[in-house]
């Protein structure tokens, strides 16, 4: 991992298994607030609260945000679906530099 993180600045790690349409959720989130927030750390926790406020959700086979309505494919559609528990989100970390 040290050699890893040599090569680039900073990761977001899961530190247990995340389903596919979580982590696609907060990898959304997370992306769409690097568009403001200079702080990447500061990013993975506002699309976090995104989430445990329940503004990135599942509905059919969308992943909705407050921006965007991104089609799922079939393998990962589940229907609507909440996914303010922490077992979507909370598993995120950022490890290395949080700029």
């Amino acid at each position: 991992m040290r050699t890893f993180l040599k090569a680039v600045k900073s990761v977001v790690a899961s530190l247990w298994y995340v389903s596919d349409e979580g982590t696609l959720a907060l990898m959304t989130g997370f992306y769409n607030q690097l568009n403001t927030a200079p702080i990447k750390a500061e990013a993975l926790r506002q699309a976090q609260l995104a989430m445990l406020r329940g503004d990135i959700t599942v509905k059919g086979n969308e992943l909705r945000t407050i921006r965007d309505r991104i089609p799922l494919p079939p393998e990962v559609a589940v229907g609507d679906r909440s996914l303010s528990h922490p077992y979507f989100w909370a598993a995120f970390t950022m490890v290395g530099s949080p700029w």
